[in-house]
């Protein structure tokens, strides 16, 4: 007979009880479903209004947190507590529970993060935020368990310090593996809600210009478990007495410790960021940046798309006055940002003379965000439907349209419909995505000289088509965007917010040409030097570096990447086979 201490469950016959002749006693009958499930809750309860409500409400406090991170937000230390909260939340727990925590944190963190997707209609903005939610629910599992690695043969309210510093650290490569993920699934992935997006006027962004985005995520995710090992550790004190003895002392100071090594290592990163004194020797160029404005905010500003392309014709012919006046420097370049002709060029003769009289006013090439109907035989052309390209046009006053980039990743449900047929059974809302088709090659242009690489709107927030057009040469970085769409919301704060770390990542100016703003310059070293407010038309000339160099993030920031998610899951694979082991080894000495 297995030996075992555990209770008989109701219901059981008990052994010691058995006749002497040997007959089996009478089972104990089990209490009615009604009352075993009133149990059953009423032990929910109490564990709701005990511990378990405490980490739900941390879970939740985490989420909102990190959101009030986020621009424009310059709460950059905002993120480091919500993980904190999330790690304190999670740890020690079941991987069950841990699912739920870490679904509670990442709807307090995506609802309001993207709530500017309600401007399509409000049930895409909760689809995306619960999908969001859901894929990063699965970090709380995984941290859960990275903080049971080591400890399971360490009696309650004591700690073993030379390993404390492992959870946090396990758990920030989980972190990392997570952005990973939701990078890249599904459709192509939303990096949107990346931490390290939320640190561009924090001490930690020098460690983008190092170790690249991965590099700032995972410092950043470390600051903050390093705090959950602090909370822990001061937790472990008022459980095992007044006095914390040398351990808990130790045990404090090797999670403080951990907090802290990443905001020295943004200390130590800084001399690798090209400020302006590192490029005052850099050959300079000037590149015009036109902010038209639209006539209306929202979905429908494109009803009068001939008035939009009209309006970035028009400040471009004010730039030539200014330059001719002597009040402007005279641009070798100049962008116009996406969709400032929502008519196709090639097709339309209003709108490529409206390019043209600018163009040849200010007689230089201007980079041209045009919408451009796909060819019959384009790969991808739908059948109910023509398809279109988001394009950039570099427009020549002389010779007319020349090169072009077409944007390599349409947003799905938006300049796309994944599955259109399948989604149109529940909402006619699908056919309100366009029929974009995407373009297979990086936005590496050669403009009067100038090496460009240009990205287009949401291209920014993705590591690797940034990479790309730096590893082709690119000298500048040029984000033509267009969020008129998303009207006053923060949508344009946080894609300027993204812009500035993929400028010290990878060293580089980085231009941003919006329809309605807010249009900026910014500097290598992340700063902005100068805006167009929203909804506001205006231009800026500023004198760009040509940089051709590269910094070690934007070479190290992809392995970086892998070598980090490699590791987290190594970590997670082992704690499963060892769980398994365990498992068997316990039931071979109780059988």
């Amino acid at each position: 007979m297995r030996a075992s201490t555990e209770p008989d469950p109701p219901g059981s016959a008990d052994p010691a009880n058995e006749p002497e002749d040997g007959t089996p006693a009478r089972a104990t009958p089990r209490p009615p479903r009604s009352v075993r499930s009133a149990a059953h809750w009423s032990t929910r309860r109490r564990a709701l209004r005990g511990a378990g409500g405490l980490r739900i409400l941390a879970a939740a406090l985490g989420g909102l947190a990190l959101y009030a991170a986020y621009a424009p937000s310059t709460r950059w230390w905002a993120a480091i507590v919500g993980l904190g909260l999330l790690g304190v939340a999670v740890h020690g727990r079941r991987w069950r529970p841990a699912l739920g925590l870490g679904l509670v944190f990442g709807l307090a963190f995506y609802l309001p993060l993207l709530s500017w997707t309600s401007v399509y209609v409000g049930v895409v903005a909760v689809t995306l935020s619960v999908a969001e939610a859901l894929l990063t629910a699965l970090v709380g599992p995984a941290i859960s368990v990275a903080s049971r690695v080591g400890r399971r043969s360490v009696p309650p309210g004591q700690a073993r310090p030379a390993r404390d510093w492992i959870w946090p650290l396990l758990s920030a490569t989980i972190w990392v593996a997570g952005e990973a993920l939701r990078a890249r699934f599904p459709f192509g992935g939303f990096p949107w809600g990346g931490i390290g997006f939320s640190q561009p006027d924090g001490p930690l962004l020098p460690v983008a210009a190092v170790l690249g985005a991965a590099g700032l995520t995972f410092g950043t995710a470390l600051a903050g478990f390093g705090l959950s090992a602090v909370a822990v550790a001061v937790r472990r004190w008022r459980a095992g007495g007044a006095q914390p003895g040398h351990r808990g002392v130790l045990a404090l100071l090797v999670a403080t410790a951990v907090t802290a090594v990443p905001l020295l290592g943004g200390l130590a990163s800084r001399p690798a960021v090209l400020t302006e004194e590192r490029l005052a020797d850099t050959p300079r160029s000037t590149i015009a940046v036109i902010q038209g404005n639209v006539p209306q905010a929202g979905l429908e500003f494109n009803a009068q798309r001939r008035a939009v392309t009209r309006l970035h014709a028009e400040q471009t012919h004010a730039l030539a006055a200014a330059v001719r006046a002597g009040t402007a420097a005279a641009p070798r370049l100049v962008v116009w940002p996406e969709n400032a002709s929502d008519i196709d060029p090639y097709l339309d003769p209003v709108a490529a003379e409206m390019i043209s009289s600018a163009a040849r006013d200010i007689g230089v090439p201007v980079l041209v965000g045009a919408v451009v109907d796909a060819p019959d035989d384009a790969p991808g052309q739908h059948e109910t439907a023509r398809g279109t390209y988001n394009m950039g046009i570099v427009w020549d006053p002389v010779t007319g349209p020349g090169d072009t980039y077409t944007k390599r990743h349409p947003v799905p449900f938006a300049e796309y419909m994944p599955y259109r047929s399948f989604f149109r059974i529940f909402s006619s809302w699908v056919d309100r995505a366009g029929y974009f088709l995407p373009g297979d090659a990086p936005g590496n242009l050669e403009v009067a000289g100038v090496h460009i690489g240009d990205v287009i709107c949401f291209e920014v927030v993705y590591e690797h088509l940034v990479r790309d057009v730096v590893d082709g040469g690119a000298q500048v970085l040029v984000v033509q965007t267009n969020n008129a769409t998303f009207g006053w919301t923060d949508e344009t704060y946080q894609q300027q917010a993204m812009s500035r770390v993929r400028a010290v990542e990878h060293g580089r100016e980085v231009l941003i040409a919006a329809t309605s703003g807010v249009s900026a310059v910014i500097r290598p070293d992340g700063s902005v030097e100068s805006t167009v407010p929203l909804f506001t038309p205006g231009f800026m000339t500023p004198s760009v570096p040509l940089i051709s160099q590269r910094t070690l993030g934007s070479v190290l920031g992809a392995p970086v990447e892998w070598a980090i998610t490699a590791l987290a899951v190594v970590v997670l694979g082992g704690a499963a086979i060892g769980g398994v082991v365990r498992r068997t080894r316990e039931r071979t000495r109780s059988s």
